[in-house]
């Protein structure tokens, strides 16, 4: 239902604009709203029209009309004022039921695009109820995950309300206290560039302008309305795997996570049998820090010693000795591509045995 905040905005602004006074009153005869001292209202007028068949009536210099929604009585409006208050009562009563029908399509899209998120609809329940709510089956869309990490969730699902308009297609809503999720529609013209600029767009609003420190995750574009869950599934994997092995970046795809959703998917036990092969009795939680970044460096450079040595500011002599001093606690050259994949990919397994204990 409508909530007495919005209510009490309409009443107020109409108020402003027609110096007309107008009240609210709930079927009980209780004041929900008023712009004027209602406290003389007796609670037995307002239950009495109410109860009555007439649409309207007149006391004095006060007007009563119902507001219905969808043929059920639901408040009393009262205009007192000039003679021109029940015309502005009748306004106030239109605007008032369009409210109502906008805020209950809002609440049953809500609704609607969770149960479609979390696969509790029938295929037959998606068309019949898309049609109801005016929703495009065959528009293409791509969901993207919003990690708040704070308890300002409200606030962030508002401000992407602000940056994405439900005009176009695109619906924000949440599922869990953690995130918020938009559903986004997408044009001919938007391609995976324009998916992943949308992303960055949104980190870097909601920093500057919100405050907000987020990570954004999004799945695949689905071509149906009914294969939503699937773009959402993927999403979800994306910000698992993100905060695992990439924890440095603040979007991530579902199709760019590369080996790292391969790592997430494999069975505990095996990753630690992996794990004890390759490092035996070391633990890589216990490796020179400054060693593991000069590797990961070496990486990033496609195991370039001299772009590697450039980059950190060290001769290529002390980049040397750090991998042989890795060398000789691993046995794995990381000068060498099958042993620096093998590194790699231990690290890896590593860290997302670290997460599973952490969680």
């Amino acid at each position: 239902m409508i909530s007495t905040q919005v209510i009490a905005g309409c009443i107020e602004e109409l108020r402003n604009i027609t110096k007309v006074n107008l009240a609210v009153f709930g079927l009980d005869g209780s004041v929900v709203v008023s712009t004027f001292d209602s406290d003389d209202i007796s609670r037995e007028l307002i239950t009495g029209f109410a109860e009555s068949p007439a649409d309207s009536q007149v006391i004095g210099r006060d007007h009563l009309l119902k507001i219905m929604d969808e043929n059920e009585l639901v408040y009393v409006l009262m205009a007192r004022g000039n003679d021109d208050a029940y015309l502005i009562g009748k306004i106030a009563v239109s605007q008032m039921q369009q409210l109502i029908t906008a805020y209950k399509e809002r609440f049953d899209r809500n609704n609607f695009f969770q149960n479609l998120l979390m696969d509790n609809l029938l295929l037959v329940d998606v068309y019949n109820r898309a049609k109801k709510l005016h929703i495009d089956v065959m528009v293409p869309r791509v969901v993207y995950i919003v990690e708040t990490r704070t308890e300002k969730d409200s606030t962030a699902a508002e401000f992407l309300r602000g940056m994405f308009s439900s005009q176009s297609g695109d619906f924000i809503t949440a599922v869990d206290e953690s995130s918020v999720i938009l559903i986004k529609a997408l044009s001919s013209a938007e391609g995976q560039e324009e998916i992943e600029q949308t992303a960055q767009t949104i980190v870097d609003m909601m920093s500057s302008e919100a405050m907000m420190n987020v990570r954004v995750a999004y799945g695949t574009v689905v071509q149906e309305l009914k294969d939503v869950s699937k773009s959402y599934k993927e999403a979800m994997m994306a910000l698992d795997v993100g905060k695992i092995f990439y924890v440095e970046k603040k979007v991530n795809s579902y199709g760019s996570l590369g080996i790292g959703r391969l790592i997430y998917q494999l069975p505990a036990n095996l990753c630690r049998i992996f794990i004890d092969e390759i490092f035996g009795d070391n633990d890589p939680g216990e490796f020179d820090e400054e060693i593991v970044s000069t590797v990961n460096k070496f990486f990033d450079n496609n195991l370039n010693v001299s772009e590697t040595s450039r980059q950190l500011f060290i001769h290529r002599n002390t980049l040397v000795y750090r991998v042989e001093k890795l060398q000789k606690t691993t046995g794995l050259d990381v000068r060498t591509f099958d042993d620096a994949l093998t590194f790699k990919i231990a690290m890896m397994v590593y860290n997302y045995m670290r997460y599973l204990d952490s969680h």
